[in-house]
């Protein structure tokens, strides 16, 4: 284990000293000497796992898919409870920690009934309870911007029994996936009347714990998140004291793992993490690395709801003008081709439903089609003008998601060589996400933030390249040559018309389609981005929602869905486990399940052996020195 600071007693003079001073300024009586030989309790420093992540993500709510990251995922397996957890093999098992029984009571209506664990509560003293599920189920059927939103909208009720520590959820018919409902609950008694709940107090933490260990605090400008063993936990405590999740540089990795400043790392597999690693492999010990996807799929959401992709032959145009494979290249080669608009490479009997040609892979005789019959003309200088109006979009991305900003970039770069005009903008993942128009605010000028550095939204950092402005039809100059436009800091807000956002990976595919592509709500607003609605489409969608998935039905949806294309599936990224022999023999460390990821049983780790460099950079002392 790693060695503890020592206990070092004053010296026996200099503390008669102090002691007679402070006796003289009450009592004239001197005092008694110390007994020197007095056995002492040894200062010892927190036992701790440190994870290396590649950046924090905007926020923590696991429930948004603005702030999905790996760092998102850990904070939510370790310390949010779940009525339902994935096991090894990603079947859903109750966690009797939180419900000691869960299961259908009724057919009509259809109705699941919730035996909540007596002792289960939050780190703050307040029992988890129906006012929880309430909460979550309210949420998730209004709110914008949520991951599996689609089961929630099926929920007409849901009733407290027993005090709150019993819950009936009543749905509007059958609805087979329940188990994947009320996983990662939330604080209600905190959040419910707190201004901005549902995203604000996620901005820089989790308000509090129902898990093994609670997030003490997220440090931005070191990088760093700390969790630490919840004491008021009612089952089996956490072994160690604290698990950091630090922000690591690929440059930074191999020094870290050999000083054993970090225990293991989780990046992403990308070629400065395999060049990283290259620098390992000759050494006596290399670190044992593990593979597993990420519970996302990156993906291009169009606007379709007005604006030049409202044409759905504009949108057959754009995708047929992208290459998909050249971007997944540049970004994460390692990833998996994503090549259907519901189930992920990581799927079981996973199988694309791409068709052969465009818009599937990439056809400029096809996107000259598609866009001459939607009245586009090309002129001289190759640009695609309508009324001498240049076919223009707005691309965005998530400020703080590095990768995403990096996907916009070659996305523009693709749409400017094929004579479409590009812009980027990069707000905030919330307010991108949430808004119907968004501030033009300018990435970073030239290259991808480092993980977690980027500029914050609306700073205007650096100084974006000059704009590409509107050229006239018949400028002789084929192809276009200008660059991408960069947003300018300021300016009138823009609506969003290619949205770079991930989409996840992991649960039934009939609500896994819904939630993304299907028809939203009243008190949804219709013009968010990456929400769309198309009737011959919501059918099927409802149909696959409220069952066990048809194969068939699936496969009319894929094919609706190809060709209205409200988006484009590009990747699903893979992730790595990074870990020494140490680390491996106390933590057992995986991929974990999909859902849950690395993290997924930490409260049984230990301690790894050997000493670790402490936050001042220094060696802790020996025990003996």
């Amino acid at each position: 284990m790693r060695a503890r600071r020592p206990f070092r007693a004053l010296p026996a003079l200099l503390l008669a000293g102090l002691l007679a001073l402070t006796a003289c300024s009450a009592d004239p009586q001197p005092a008694p000497p110390p007994d020197i030989d007095a056995p002492t309790e040894p200062i010892t420093t927190p036992t701790r796992v440190v994870a290396g992540v590649d950046e924090l993500g905007p926020g923590f709510n696991p429930h948004l898919r603005s702030d999905q990251s790996a760092v998102t995922t850990a904070i939510a397996t370790m310390a949010l409870p779940s009525v339902f957890r994935p096991d090894a093999d990603g079947n859903l098992q109750l966690d009797r920690t939180v419900a000691t029984d869960a299961k259908v009571t009724s057919q009509e209506p259809f109705t699941v009934s919730y035996e909540l664990n007596v002792e289960a509560g939050w780190s703050t003293g307040a029992p988890i309870a129906a006012e929880d599920f309430v909460y979550l189920w309210q949420q998730m059927r209004t709110q914008p911007n949520t991951i599996g939103a689609a089961g929630y909208r099926e929920i007409t009720d849901v009733r407290s029994r027993a005090a709150g520590k019993a819950v009936d959820v009543v749905f509007d018919r059958p609805y087979p996936h329940w188990q994947e409902l009320f996983d990662n609950l939330l604080p209600a008694h905190l959040l419910k009347d707190a201004p901005g709940g549902w995203t604000a107090p996620f901005a820089n933490g989790v308000p509090a714990s129902g898990g093994p260990f609670r997030l003490m605090q997220v440090d931005r400008l070191r990088g760093e998140v700390l969790l630490v063993r919840n004491d008021p936990y009612w089952d089996t405590s956490a072994v160690i004291d604290e698990i950091v999740l630090r922000r690591i540089p690929p440059n930074t990795l191999p020094t870290a793992l050999e000083s054993q400043g970090i225990d293991l790392a989780l990046p992403d597999a990308r070629p400065e993490i395999g060049q990283a690693l290259d620098v390992l492999a000759g050494s006596p010990e290399p670190p044992t690395v593990q593979r597993g996807p990420r519970p996302a799929v990156q993906q291009l959401e169009f606007r379709t709801q007005d604006g030049p992709l409202a044409d759905p032959r504009v949108r057959e145009g754009i995708a047929a003008t992208l290459d998909r494979a050249a971007i997944r290249e540049r970004v994460s080669p390692e990833a998996v081709p994503a090549d259907a608009f519901g189930a992920a490479p990581s799927d079981p009997g996973y199988q694309p439903t791409a068709p052969p040609g465009a818009p599937g892979r990439p056809d400029p005789a096809v996107a000259e089609a598609a866009f001459t019959e939607a009245g586009y003309v090309r002129g001289g200088n190759g640009r695609w003008t309508l009324g001498g109006r240049p076919l223009s979009v707005v691309i965005g991305a998530g400020a703080e998601r590095s990768e995403d900003v990096e996907v916009a970039r070659i996305v523009a770069e693709q749409l400017t060589a094929g004579g479409i005009q590009a812009t980027i903008v990069a707000p905030s993942a919330p307010e991108l996400l949430t808004s119907a128009s968004v501030a033009p605010t300018t990435p970073s000028p030239t290259t991808t933030p480092a993980p977690g550095a980027g500029p914050a939204p609306g700073d205007g950092a650096g100084t974006p390249p000059p704009a590409a402005g509107p050229t006239d039809p018949a400028e002789p100059t084929s192809p276009p040559t200008t660059s991408p436009t960069t947003a300018a800091g300021g300016g009138a807000p823009v609506a969003v018309d290619v949205l770079v956002a991930p989409r996840p990976a992991y649960g039934a595919i009939g609500p896994r389609l819904d939630s993304v592509y299907g028809c939203p709500p009243d008190d949804v607003g219709e013009d968010l981005p990456g929400t769309s609605c198309f009737p011959v489409l919501q059918p099927l969608l409802d149909e696959l929602t409220g069952s066990v998935a048809d194969p068939a039905v699936v496969a009319e949806a894929e094919r609706v869905l190809w060709r209205q294309l409200p988006a484009l599936p590009l990747y699903q990224a893979q992730g790595l486990v990074i870990s020494n022999r140490e680390t491996d023999a106390s933590t057992g460390v995986t991929p974990g399940p999909i859902a849950t990821g690395p993290m997924t049983g930490a409260q049984t780790w230990s301690e790894p052996e050997g000493s670790r460099e402490d936050d001042t950079g220094t060696e802790e002392p020996d025990a003996d020195n």
